[in-house]
C-alpha cells in the first residue's frame, strides 16, 4: 500500500525545538521580554509562526516581524549545525529506502536553506523532492504541499505524510494523505493528543509500527 512518505524537516527529522528556544530566548531579553521554557514553546508554537510570535509579547506596532523574525532566523542559521538529527532519523529513512518507498521533504523553511541542511547531515540523496518555502517567515505550506502531490506517482492513500505539528496533521487531513504524527518535536503533547491520528513518540515506531498503517485508520 505505501509508496511514498512525505517528511516535515523541522522537529521530525531534525532535532532543533530546544535551539529554537535558545535563539529566541536571546532575542527576548534583547528587547526585555520574558524569555520562554521548552515547555512553553512547545504549547505555544503555531503556524503561521506569526501568531506564535505574538503570543510569546511581541508587539508589530513597536517591532515588525519581519524584523524579529529576520533577526531569528539569521541567529538560528549560524548556529542550525550544532543540531543533530533526532535519534534513528537516519535508520528509519534508510529502512524505507532499502524497502523501496520513495520520501521527499516537505518543509516550511527556506528552500535554499534546507537544502544546505540535509547536504550537511548527508541526508540529500534519499528524498525524490524537496519543498521548501521562497522565504524564512513560515507561513505555512498547504500550497507547497498541492505542488508537490503533482510531482509524486502515487495516490493519497498509498502516500503516508509524517510530521511533528498540528499543521502537518491539517495539511495530511485536506489532502487525504495517510498521516503519522511525533510527540517528539515542536508541539506539546497536549495539543496532539486532540488530534485524531496515529501519535508516536519515537521514529523508530515509524519503521516498526506497533499498529498496521491502514487508510481506515485515518479517514
Amino acid at each position: 500500500m505505501l509508496k511514498h512518505i512525505i517528511w516535515d524537516w523541522n522537529g521530525t527529522l531534525l532535532d532543533d525545538a530546544w535551539l529554537c528556544v535558545d535563539v529566541m530566548n536571546n532575542i527576548l531579553k534583547k528587547y526585555n521580554m520574558s524569555e520562554v521554557t521548552l515547555e512553553t514553546y512547545r504549547e505555544l508554537f503555531d503556524f503561521p509562526v506569526k501568531n506564535y510570535y505574538a503570543k510569546i509579547g511581541f508587539d508589530f506596532d513597536k517591532i515588525s516581524f519581519e524584523k524579529v523574525g529576520t533577526e531569528f532566523i539569521e541567529n538560528y542559521n549560524n548556529r542550525v549545525s550544532e543540531c543533530k538529527l533526532q535519534k534513528d532519523a537516519k535508520h528509519v529513512i534508510d529502512h524505507f529506502h532499502s524497502h523501496g518507498v520513495e520520501q521527499s521533504i516537505l518543509s516550511a523553511r527556506d528552500k535554499v536553506q534546507l537544502n544546505l541542511d540535509l547536504d550537511h547531515y548527508d541526508i540529500k540523496r534519499y528524498f525524490t523532492h524537496i519543498s521548501g518555502l521562497d522565504n524564512h517567515y513560515a507561513s505555512g505550506k498547504l500550497e507547497n504541499a498541492k505542488l508537490l502531490l503533482d510531482k509524486i506517482d502515487a495516490k493519497p492513500s498509498e502516500i503516508l505524510m509524517i510530521g511533528d505539528t498540528t499543521h502537518d496533521f491539517e495539511i495530511a487531513k485536506k489532502l487525504r494523505l495517510n498521516r503519522i504524527i511525533l510527540d517528539i518535536g515542536h508541539q506539546s503533547t497536549k495539543k496532539l493528543k486532540k488530534l485524531d491520528a496515529i501519535i508516536d513518540n519515537n521514529l523508530y515506531e515509524v519503521a516498526h509500527p506497533k499498529v498496521s498503517i491502514n487508510t481506515k485508520e485515518f479517514f
